[in-house]
């Protein structure tokens, strides 16, 4: 037999739980992405921008996801054909660079700083998939290897060594620098500070899911040689430089992180009191005659199982269904407390 209970806000709903989840930020939920493809029909067409990255072949996988995007962004154009005041040529990376400043940097600022305090014309950038990060990239908790020429390059953030994040247009921002997180616990190899020559190997924006990376410090570490074909001119060849580091990507085969999400639930008590709910109105519990229960022992001990519990509102409109993992048992014997939690 059906049967409505209202639940007592004062004790038995309990709002606004909050919890912090991290979880694997590639698709299916894995934490290491070790495969990396592009759609050929995306490379001919847009290639001279950006390059979408899949987990599988786009080709043969119709239900290819993407994980993230790679490019190259020079703010006079460089590395891409063309030149400012000519007809030929798109400029592809000066188109590139403009986008990414207004998202992340101040007005009236076209360049990226990198610590300590290197101005740079060019960067290369790794913008994570929405559907990916969610909320945001977990801090402290991703880890990217880059192999080129036979040298080897693990990146990571700094997050760990500072707990007063720089705040800019992007939001929080830590440093990018060599180091692993494969211990559990982040080791930093180089210091942003200590990166004098070049500055530091990039900058970590983890509520965007963008990692914007030092041109000249993948040129000067371990040979890596991976920002060629800069020189531009009024009919230069497009020196897909955002292809030279996706090689690097795919040859180092693992880039691991995780993402981080604020749970906001509420827990709803349901109180099921001996007398309530020992009666069904399934046609299997009486018979089609005379009414009488189908089983004779449920005879003043009749017996029913919860499989479900549904939540309505004041209109006894249906909101919510939860499904209990179980059925559960019930009779005049028997009371229980199903809590039901609903996250958002």
């Amino acid at each position: 037999m059906s049967l409505y209970r209202d639940l007592a806000p004062e004790s038995d709903i309990i709002k606004n739980m909050k919890q912090i989840v991290s979880s694997g930020m590639w698709s299916g939920g894995i934490g290491t992405l070790t495969t990396f493809f592009t759609g050929s029909a995306q490379s001919s067409s847009n290639g001279q921008y950006y390059y979408d990255v899949y987990k599988t072949d786009p080709a043969s996988d119709n239900e290819a996801e993407v994980q993230f995007a790679v490019t190259y962004g020079h703010v006079e154009g460089s590395g891409s054909s063309g030149n400012v005041g000519t007809a030929t040529g798109n400029r592809s990376t000066a188109a590139i660079a403009g986008q990414f400043a207004g998202v992340l940097l101040g007005p009236g600022t076209s360049k990226f700083t990198f610590t300590p305090s290197k101005i740079k014309k060019d960067f290369y950038a790794i913008s994570i998939n929405r559907n990916r990060i969610r909320e945001k990239v977990d801090p402290g908790n991703w880890e990217l290897k880059l192999i080129k020429g036979g040298k080897t390059t693990h990146l990571i953030d700094d997050s760990g060594a500072t707990t007063n994040p720089s705040v800019g247009s992007g939001g929080r921002v830590f440093n990018i620098v060599s180091g692993s997180i494969a211990g559990g616990t982040a080791v930093i190899k180089t210091a942003a500070a200590s990166e004098t020559s070049t500055g530091a190997p990039g900058i970590f924006y983890p509520d965007l899911g963008i990692f914007i990376l030092n041109a000249d410090w993948l040129d000067a570490a371990g040979n890596l040689a991976i920002a060629t074909s800069k020189t531009e001119g009024s009919v230069s060849p497009h020196g897909n430089n955002a292809q030279k580091l996706l090689d690097a990507i795919d040859d180092g085969a693992s880039f691991a992180s995780r993402r981080e999400e604020n749970i906001s639930s509420t827990h709803y008590f349901c109180r099921v009191n001996n007398k309530e709910f020992n009666f069904s109105t399934n046609p299997t519990f009486f018979t089609g005659s005379d009414g009488s229960f189908t089983i004779p022992s449920f005879f003043k001990d009749p017996k029913t199982y919860i499989t479900t519990v549904g939540l309505y509102n004041k209109s006894n409109e249906l909101l919510a269904v939860a499904k209990l993992s179980k059925p559960l048992l019930k009779s005049y014997a028997r009371e229980a407390i199903i809590k039901v939690k609903l996250d958002f």
